[in-house]
């Protein structure tokens, strides 16, 4: 019997209310719009769920992937033979001890916290409000933009280990760096919810800040084409979208995948792109970047395989 009939079985029994999907197509799942059908795909709502699924997966031999917004993702045109877990569906939010303190479930929308910090009167989540991506997975990467990122806000967060079980890290034990924390570098390890410590602010002025941010963000981002964000970490001393830009290599194109003739740094989704396009024209980049500036650029996209 292999892991899907495994699993199969052992979902209806333990976890009938949890949604399943079978051969479900990633390019749903992924702000690029790309990618095959996993052969599983689990949606559950709380953090019980999540642990038992991942026990589950465990059990029967599936390589499970936590999947959040899916906005930093490049999944494979073949599809994945894997159990995909997508915490889309845990939303809660609620303060603990004053509405400046608030704990966010793994699939809480960054752009959906900030928002609730703006009701609360609490400031220091504005530059999160146009992110396209959760909690975990902001976490995970230390998401930022304009100055702001998740290491200034965060106190805290409950963390699931394979072997350990349940562990609270504090924001020091998250070992926060440029895009990159204690989480990247332990990538079995699953985010349940995280705990944010904000400041007093008066609501208006923080709507303010988060429509001058996203106006902005609208002005320079291609935001009109699936991509997945920056593709490129910054450099020490550049900055990827203008070395790229330099070298002559806005609009460069391999099947649907563009070079964004808007921002360089954005590689889009023009229609019809596969992900072997996504990754050929990534390579093109790096040598056409590294032969004229000697600079090499890191992708901040994540390869699924």
């Amino acid at each position: 019997m292999d892991w899907v009939a495994r699993f199969d079985r052992q979902a209806a029994d333990y976890l009938p209310d949890v949604k399943v999907l079978r051969d479900e197509p990633m390019a749903k799942h992924t702000s690029f719009r790309v990618g095959g059908p996993a052969k599983r795909m689990a949606f559950p709502e709380k953090g019980e769920q999540l642990v038992l699924l991942l026990s589950m997966a465990r059990d029967c031999g599936a390589r499970p992937l936590v999947l959040g917004g899916g906005s930093n993702l490049l999944a494979p045109d073949e599809g994945l033979d894997r159990l995909v877990v997508a915490t889309g569906r845990m939303q809660t939010l609620e303060t603990r001890g004053g509405p400046e303190h608030i704990v966010a479930a793994a699939g809480v929308p960054l752009a959906k916290l900030a928002d609730y910090a703006c009701k609360l009167g609490a400031t220091g989540l504005e530059f999160a409000h146009g992110i396209p991506g959760t909690v975990g997975g902001g976490l995970y990467m230390n998401a930022g933009a304009y100055g702001g990122e998740m290491s200034q806000v965060v106190l805290g967060a409950s963390v699931l280990f394979p072997e350990e079980g349940l562990k609270f890290l504090s924001g020091e034990e998250l070992d926060f760096g440029y895009r990159r924390s204690f989480l990247s570098d332990h990538p079995d390890a699953v985010v349940l919810y995280g705990q944010f410590r904000l400041a007093p602010g008066d609501p208006e002025a923080i709507r303010e800040t988060q429509r001058s941010l996203m106006a902005r963000r609208k002005a320079g981002q291609p935001l009109e084409w699936p991509s997945a964000g920056s593709t490129f970490k910054r450099p020490e001393g550049h900055f990827a979208g203008t070395l790229i830009d330099q070298c002559g290599l806005k609009g460069l194109t391999v099947g649907g995948a563009q070079v964004s003739e808007k921002h360089a740094g954005f590689v889009i989704n023009r229609g019809g792109a596969t992900c072997a396009d996504i990754k050929e024209l990534i390579r093109q980049i790096q040598e056409a970047v590294f032969e004229k500036t000697g600079v090499r650029l890191e992708p901040e996209v994540k390869f699924v395989e």
